[in-house]
């Protein structure tokens, strides 16, 4: 047995420091959004409702949000706030040490942790198969029906990785679930006006992409606006 060395945990640490990094960053655009109101005409000034506003951010980005000081300067003749400011808390070590031990002696530090990674991957997808996908609940009661039930699960799954694999491929690395609600504001529309003879006319095309969709279908080589526009005079 022998435990990975310190270029594995630096690894996993690093992961760890770059999600930190982007809600931290989230946390501050948020704030800085506070602040731009504070001299907007119709922003929100009064003391009471800004520091609502940063308590609803503090409970929203919980994570982070402990390591910020945040001042707000208040007019006691106005009750409204002039000033918000806030800075990091001085950290020694943000984050504990993280041991991964295994009996493969001839594995590579790196190998080992991208063997453990890939854990979550696995776990993703059966959470995929058994929610989004319709791997369960399983209501059939004939065996025949129940195979072909899994079938096509499984065969959705491998379509499903293959989509993912290409979208890694050109720097997307999104879980499923986010690419699938992120896609679901596309949608083909349908839209009816009466002419002056008193016929309507039906209109069907599909909606303009969004920067999303649009990076995930370069991604994957699919036309943006899928499907004709559809006319139909009745």
């Amino acid at each position: 047995m022998r435990s990975p060395s310190i270029a594995t945990i630096r690894t996993r640490r690093s992961r760890k420091g770059g999600i930190s990094n982007r809600f931290e960053n989230r946390f501050e655009q948020e704030l800085d959004k506070v602040q731009k109101a504070l001299s907007k005409p119709y922003g929100i000034k009064r003391y009471d409702k800004v520091m609502e506003r940063i308590g609803r951010l503090k409970e929203r980005f919980r994570r982070v949000a402990r390591r910020y000081e945040i001042q707000v300067t208040k007019d006691d003749k106005t009750d409204r706030a002039t000033a918000l400011t806030w800075h990091r808390k001085v950290q020694k070590e943000p984050w504990g040490v993280y041991c991964l031990r295994s009996n493969c002696l001839d594995f590579k530090e790196q190998q080992l942790f991208d063997l453990f990674a890939m854990l979550t991957d696995v776990e993703d997808a059966f959470r995929s198969m058994k929610s989004e996908i319709g791997l369960r609940p399983l209501h059939h009661q004939k065996e025949h029906r129940a195979d072909a039930h899994l079938f096509i699960t499984v065969l959705a799954y491998h379509v499903m990785h293959t989509i993912r694999i290409a979208l890694r491929r050109e720097g997307i690395h999104d879980n499923w679930t986010t690419i699938r609600k992120a896609l679901s504001t596309h949608v083909r529309v349908s839209t009816t006006m009466k002419r002056d003879d008193g016929k309507l006319i039906h209109i069907r095309r599909s909606s303009r992409p969004e920067r999303f969709h649009t990076k995930i279908y370069n991604a994957l080589g699919l036309c943006h606006r899928p499907g004709l526009t559809i006319r139909t005079i009745l």
